[in-house]
């Protein structure tokens, strides 16, 4: 058995339809959306009369982000929404881009919150921001490299 690839991560959210709009609007596109629901779903995931809608997002090469409204049973909100980056769990997802100040721009004229940039020597610029729900979203941005380069690792 061999690891092939990841598929997605799954995001629980509560507003679903600012969520897919803050990822279609970083570019995204939406692949597909759909009700689950029944005794096998609930199997699968471990808990009684699930009832959810889901909306499959994808980047540009194909990674997949999965949101996902629970519609029963409720979604349980563990903490405030602005947790910051060093709380345990997954915090954040990173994207390579290639316009980093444009994007920071259009992301902040459509409610994202910039949580702060900088520059790594001359190879690279970051940025998080914080969009719906608390997500967080880390940009990379390589300089003086084409965009086609190797994944950036981000030093958090």
């Amino acid at each position: 058995m061999t690891l092939r690839r990841m598929d997605n991560v799954l995001i629980v959210v509560d507003d679903l339809e600012a969520t897919k709009a803050f990822f279609i609007e970083l570019g995204l596109r939406l692949e597909g959306e759909t009700t689950v629901e029944g005794p096998l779903v609930g199997q699968l995931i471990g808990l009684k009369d699930v009832r959810a809608t889901v909306a499959m997002m994808r980047t540009p090469d194909g990674q997949g982000i999965e949101l996902d409204k629970f519609h029963t049973p409720d979604a349980i909100r563990w903490g405030p929404v602005d947790l910051p980056v060093n709380t345990l769990g997954i915090r954040r997802i990173m994207f390579a881009v290639d316009d980093i100040d444009a994007l920071v721009a259009r992301m902040r004229d459509h409610g994202a919150e910039l949580i702060g940039e900088m520059q790594y020597a001359d190879t690279y610029r970051l940025a998080y921001l914080r969009g719906p729900e608390g997500i967080l979203v880390g940009l990379a941005e390589q300089l003086g490299a084409p965009s086609s380069a190797a994944p950036i690792r981000s030093p958090a």
